[in-house]
């Protein structure tokens, strides 16, 4: 039995990894600001009893960060940045000062990292990281800029027993309740599943399957460390996306949503455009030349999987 501990594992990724290792027999330890039952209580920025928990642990991955779906005023900014620097890096000063840490440290980062890309792909090669582009909205940069800095405060912490990974992920697309699939299967069931703004932006997406089979596959290969990028290789515009999802619901038709639509309605519901309209184009060229392999490396497969698996979830919580 392994002990996998998550900083910050109460999200949605966070929910998605302790259902995988507590069904594969794992030991997890969730370090959470929310105190229960089913976690250790830490604040991301202070030494405390949580610091045992890294003691003989065979992995740590860092998820903790304020989420962004969310309006970027000067106030969420703040948090958006501070939360993900600071529990980086006392995380980092935790592990220094360990005598047994786990020997594999994944911090989570973003896809968003790389440019507005509709030209071509975006690897951990040649890929070119955004918020330069003359056009690029100023929210945009922001959130490009988080990311750079929480991968700076990750490669800055001195930890020479542990082996590093970046997890440069895209959308996570799961079942669960409240989940982005969830978010746009409802547009779809409500006959809003059309394009959303010019619909030629690119999704870059991975199945839950895909994503936690990506983490064992990173845990098992220790010639991996550094940028990884957590996506499937066939990226698609936003229409096909809609497209087929549209044909796993068993539907053809579906409203589109005009930008400036879209920017009435994420300001009703205080989140941002940029989460729709940003164009990420990003294939996983490390995991594919390493021999890792998608069961769902298409969106119309994993969205006829993932809407299955949202109606037996549903029929069962009824």
């Amino acid at each position: 039995m392994r002990k996998i501990v998550l900083a910050g594992g109460s999200g949605q990724v966070g929910s998605i990894l302790k259902r995988y290792f507590s069904a594969v027999g794992d030991q997890v330890i969730v370090l959470s600001r929310q105190t229960s039952a089913e976690s250790v209580h830490w604040d991301g920025h202070t030494f405390g009893e949580w610091t045992r928990e890294l003691e003989g642990a065979d992995l740590l991955i860092n998820l903790a960060g304020r989420s962004v779906n969310c309006r970027y005023n000067a106030r969420n900014r703040y948090a958006i940045l501070s939360s993900r620097i600071h529990s980086t890096q006392i995380l980092g000063e935790a592990m220094e000062r360990a005598k047994n840490p786990p020997p594999l440290w994944m911090n989570a980062s973003t896809a968003t990292i790389y440019r507005h890309a509709l030209d071509r792909d975006m690897d951990e090669y040649t890929g070119e990281l955004g918020g330069r582009e003359a056009d690029a909205p100023e929210k945009w940069c922001f959130s490009i800029e988080v990311a750079r800095q929480w991968e700076e405060a990750f490669a800055a912490a001195h930890t020479p027993r542990t082996r590093k990974v970046v997890l440069r992920s895209a959308i996570a697309m799961s079942a669960d309740r409240g989940s982005p699939f969830a978010i746009l299967l409802g547009l779809v069931r409500k006959g809003l599943g059309g394009r959303q703004g010019p619909g030629q932006q690119f999704v870059s997406w991975i199945h839950e399957a895909d994503f936690v089979s990506a983490i064992e596959f990173l845990f098992a290969r220790k010639d991996l460390e550094g940028v990884v990028n957590l996506a499937a290789p066939n990226p698609l515009p936003n229409w096909q996306c809609m497209k087929a999802l549209r044909e796993a619901w068993g539907i053809s038709f579906g409203l589109p949503a005009t930008s400036w639509m879209l920017e009435l309605g994420t300001f009703l519901l205080q989140t941002e455009t940029e989460l729709v309209l940003k164009s990420r184009r990003v294939v996983p060229t490390r995991l594919l030349q390493a021999g890792f392999t998608f069961q769902f490396p298409k969106w119309d497969e994993a969205a006829r999987d993932l809407v299955q698996r949202w109606k037996e979830t549903s029929s069962s919580a009824a």
